[in-house]
């Protein structure tokens, strides 16, 4: 195989992560603080949504989709040992998914199935360029990436579909959150066990988070099963039941990766900290049918506390590692993950009113937009300028890994 070329374009389209993590930040800087002005009747939204279906459908499709986006373009090169994708095509998949944010907006005045042509084509791109990747690469074994990121593409298909067609999107917003929580269930469970043994074994501990076995895939499976179940009836108590059963199965799944010893490495806890709430989003989710929560409050645990969490957690750890910092969280970074951890927290009072004046849900926004914009200050210069420190060595193929985990590797 060739040796990779040097990339001398933009810094900012050297690397998949680069384009669409600061993409993503700056966007969940933006759309919530713009929500809340909509939700208080101060802006007009004149989208093709109803504007609580554009504000489910961009957090999901708009900077989810961004995300795993950027995960998978830089996870990708690691496995087939093939150039990473770089310079224009970058750019233009950039400015696809740009575009979708505009046209979901209602900012470029296109009809429904438009803006619907325009918002799902970023998505097909993605995966279309991914597979050609992993099937030029040969590596055959990390097809199945695809699969969970095809699901999300439908179910932004089948948001617009039923947007259209019902006028409101109820069974999609579901959709699209089960899909990105069973992808924080697949691949947090390979990295989280991961950076924690590598952790433990740095530091000499004899103890080590069990590995992957058949209690996992018994759990992804329950896991699977239950938000397929709450995706189709939330209401139903037999959705309730396995709810319930896949919390308590991942809040185990959890408690064997020794969550307690990450204590001291705030980048490492993060990770933890975030998965937990998957397990106590399902379980929220799961006292929905018994009259025991609202379903807007386990939408909200699953939805900014484990995405929110988990996407901010392995976004600072992959820009620091693949920008050539150390993988020390800081103040800042710290502070910005625990005001996620609030947000989430203060988004369960609903329009119960914490202080000042303000409900849980303005004090929500708050604390969301709070915590990006440092993640933006602090991380941001170090997505749009180059690597510091010794380059890593490259275009040689690797032994591709079971589960997409290379993104957040140093």
């Amino acid at each position: 195989m060739a040796a990779r070329t040097e990339y001398t374009g933009p810094v900012l389209f050297s690397f998949g992560f680069r384009p669409f993590f600061l993409g993503a930040c700056l966007f969940a800087l933006l759309a919530i603080p713009t929500w809340l002005l909509i939700w208080h009747g101060d802006l007009e939204y004149s989208g093709p949504f109803l504007a609580t279906d554009w504000h489910i459908h961009e957090m999901i499709f708009g900077y989810g989709a961004a995300v795993v986006a950027g995960f998978l373009f830089t996870a990708v090169p690691n496995w087939t040992g093939r150039m990473p994708a770089r310079g224009w095509p970058l750019a233009v998949l950039s400015g696809l998914w740009l575009l979708g944010r505009l046209a979901a907006a209602g900012w470029l005045g296109l009809p429904v199935l438009g803006v619907m042509v325009v918002d799902c084509a970023f998505l097909a791109a993605v995966i279309a360029m991914i597979a050609r990747e992993i099937i030029a690469g040969e590596n055959w074994r990390n097809l199945k990436v695809l699969v969970p990121v095809t699901l999300l593409g439908m179910a932004n298909a089948c948001f617009h579909i039923e947007a259209i067609t019902e006028g409101a999107a109820d069974l999609s917003r579901r959709l699209g959150i089960a899909v990105l929580i069973f992808l924080i269930m697949l691949i947090g469970g390979r990295i989280i066990p991961s950076f924690t043994r590598n952790w433990l074994a740095k530091h000499g501990a004899s103890k080590m988070p069990v590995t992957f076995g058949k209690f996992d895939a018994v759990t992804l499976v329950f896991g699977a099963v239950a938000l397929v179940a709450w995706t189709a009836a939330p209401w139903a108590s037999a959705s309730g039941a396995l709810l319930l059963a896949a919390g308590l199965l991942h809040a185990v799944r959890l408690a064997r990766w020794r969550s307690h010893a990450a204590l001291p490495d705030p980048l490492l806890l993060m990770l933890h900290l975030a998965y937990a709430l998957v397990p106590a989003g399902l379980i929220a989710a799961g006292g929905v049918p018994f009259g025991l929560l609202e379903p807007a409050v386990a939408a909200h645990i699953l939805g900014i506390g484990a995405i929110g969490g988990m996407t901010l957690a392995v976004m600072m750890r992959a820009t620091m590692g693949h920008s050539g910092r150390p993988l020390t969280a800081g103040p800042v970074l710290t502070i910005a993950f625990m005001l996620l951890l609030g947000a989430a927290a203060a988004r369960v009072a609903g329009s119960t009113e914490l202080a000042a004046g303000l409900d849980g849900i303005t004090v929500s926004a708050g604390l969301w937009t709070a915590g990006f914009a440092l993640m933006v200050l602090k991380a941001g210069p170090w997505l749009v300028t180059r690597r510091i420190g010794p380059k890593k060595v490259s275009g040689k193929p690797a032994q591709a890994p079971a589960q997409p985990t290379a993104a957040g590797r140093a």
